[in-house]
């Protein structure tokens, strides 16, 4: 039976909001490393919290009703979901992969995968052609992030998938700056989704944590062995903390992307601003493509500010966001993508893609817009 409810509801009533043994309005801490068996003839769900832990195991099942999947996972990090996606593959294989990827996905292929034989060929997924034009007799999986890190490039998910399953490849899509709430890759034909739950759905600063949800049960069987294998799993205390995160996504996305809607119209006027990148802007490139996919247009604005020399002085005048890696956080945070997340990217792989040294990122937070953009006027007027 579908789900009629509404997202909001989901988020406070997705099954495992009652404790069943209790009646506790929070979901238990299981902060148990191991669970007795009181029959060996017929063995607890859970027996080692590396396999399954009930706090875990009630995050799972949230993020799985929340993107419409079969079975959720999560994960000590958001790069150890993306890593356990894609151990998925065998030695040989071949990935196509958005060119604009962000930079610890990018050192994954790179520098990591690499080393099993498993090789990867970045292209520009707002041409769907190019996708095509990338297939190989050994391809096995093709990873879509849109909108792209940092750049926001927008790639037509459903195209892609169709294609995708055309040829028997597996999809996997990294949704952290939409979440489901904004957009539900499973819908449009992608296998797997992948969240940095650091960021928006923890949505305060305090958490590390993956997700992963599959659509289909033949994969969540492959996908629990490599949890289970790999033992990478989200423990009990951030489970909990993550989930209570996640109560509130709704209410902080839509506040969020008011004011970066506001942020990137009042940059696209500013003298010291060279461009902005927001698929909210009229004229950004795939808008059309993105609305038809995406309920909302996220709280990520990047703008180029002309030069390294120059952003660095921005970063260091600004006093409201902090100046950090991350984003999707309650408070405001101003990133340099040359320096921090793509910092593992040569010059001039970044160069290709768009990353200048003049490029700035700004996750926008939840403070007064009229704060947050007097004290960015401030500091561009410095530059």
């Amino acid at each position: 039976m579908t789900d009629e409810r509404g997202f909001g509801t989901k988020l406070l009533h997705f099954g495992g909001e009652i404790d069943k043994t209790t009646g506790a309005s929070s979901t238990p801490i299981y902060q148990a490393s191991t669970f007795h068996h009181f029959s060996l003839d017929n063995p607890p769900q859970f027996d080692y919290s590396r396999s399954g832990n009930p706090t875990r195991q009630a995050l799972e099942n949230y993020i799985n009703v929340l993107e419409g999947g079969a079975r959720g996972f999560a994960f000590a990090s958001g790069m150890a979901a993306i890593s356990s996606a894609f151990f998925l593959l065998s030695s040989g294989d071949h990935v196509i992969c958005t060119e604009d990827v962000y930079g610890g996905t990018y050192r994954l292929l790179t520098a990591i995968l690499t080393r099993m034989n498993i090789e990867t060929t970045f292209v520009d997924m707002t041409d769907p052609e190019k996708v095509k034009a990338a297939l190989k007799p050994n391809t096995a999986a093709v990873f879509l992030e849109t909108p792209s890190n940092p750049t926001l490039k927008i790639t037509d998910i459903a195209v892609i998938c169709s294609w995708a399953k055309e040829n028997g490849l597996l999809t996997m899509l990294d949704n952290t700056f939409m979440t489901p709430y904004y957009q539900r890759p499973i819908e449009l034909g992608v296998d797997i989704v992948l969240h940095s739950a650091t960021k928006f759905l923890g949505g305060h600063s305090d958490v590390l944590a993956g997700l992963a949800v599959v659509a289909s049960d033949t994969l969540g069987d492959r996908m629990k062995q490599i949890q289970n294998g790999l033992g990478n799993v989200l423990g009990p205390q951030d489970s909990w903390l993550l989930m209570r995160g996640m109560k509130t996504l709704k209410t902080r996305m839509e506040a969020h992307e008011l004011n970066a809607r506001r942020l990137a119209e009042w940059l696209s006027s500013h003298p010291a601003v060279e461009r902005v990148y927001y698929p909210g802007l009229p004229g950004h490139p795939g808008r059309e493509i993105h609305e038809k996919q995406s309920r909302g247009y996220g709280a990520v604005v990047s703008f180029d500010v002309g030069g390294g020399d120059r952003a660095k002085k921005l970063l260091g005048a600004v006093s409201i966001p902090l100046v950090a890696v991350s984003l999707g956080a309650v408070e405001s945070i101003l990133s340099y993508p040359a320096m921090m997340s793509h910092a593992a990217m040569p010059l001039e792989v970044r160069l290709e893609r768009g990353i200048t040294d003049g490029l700035v990122r700004y996750s926008v937070g939840l403070e007064d817009i009229d704060d947050i953009l007097g004290d960015l006027d401030t500091a561009l007027r410095q530059l």
